[in-house]
């Protein structure tokens, strides 16, 4: 958990982790990703240990096997809206339960991501009074890495309603800034197939 301080003027917003666990994992067999076990667990509990200590609160988006994410002690949620709609839909049922005014969201097979992912991203959020905060590595951003404002919602609720999915044209609508990361590029690797599991289970 983030610090807490005792002196009113030194107080930042609270923040609400999302782990992103809402897709049908199709590229890993049928089964979802994050609770494909690398290293002997489940990939969702690698991107745990890594995400809870840097926010307030964890929420879990899920719409499949709610049970098991639930076992891992944090609220889920699954989207609010139907078919497996993508990130953009975890994200909107992320906001409208999140209980503090910042949401920060990283996908589930992401194991290694920075420890100080959440800081940099919120530094650069009030710096630059963005709407959202998005991690970059090099040429590369990674819009699913974000921090963003809560009171965003309505917005990207219209957006939803009238047929959007695509989460770079989300963003192109609001005022974005993009962090870099490039000390730590390899900390935003992900496990999307079965193989890629295997390549990591190989070099541990």
């Amino acid at each position: 958990m983030k610090p807490e301080t005792s002196n009113p003027k030194l107080e930042t917003p609270k923040i609400t982790g999302v782990i992103l666990a809402g897709g049908q994992g199709r590229r890993m067999g049928g089964v979802d990703k994050g609770l494909r076990v690398l290293r002997g667990k489940p990939m969702i509990e690698w991107v745990l240990e890594r995400f809870a200590p840097q926010v307030d609160e964890v929420l879990i988006n899920a719409n499949q096997n709610l049970d098991v994410y639930a076992r891992f002690g944090h609220p889920v949620i699954p989207d609010e809206i139907s078919g497996y709609a993508g990130p953009l839909a975890g994200l909107q049922c992320a906001l409208s339960a999140a209980r503090h005014p910042l949401v920060a969201t990283v996908p589930c097979d992401s194991p290694f991501l920075p420890d100080d992912l959440v800081t940099r991203l919120d530094t650069a959020l009030q710096a630059r009074q963005a709407q959202i905060a998005v991690a970059r590595t090099r040429d590369q951003p990674h819009p699913v890495f974000c921090l963003c404002r809560r009171d965003v919602l309505p917005h990207l609720t219209r957006f939803l309603a009238d047929g959007g999915r695509k989460i770079d044209a989300w963003y192109a609508t609001l005022r974005v800034t993009e962090v870099e990361f490039d000390d730590e590029a390899d900390a935003f690797s992900n496990i999307n197939t079965l193989e890629e599991l295997r390549s990591f289970e190989r070099n541990s």
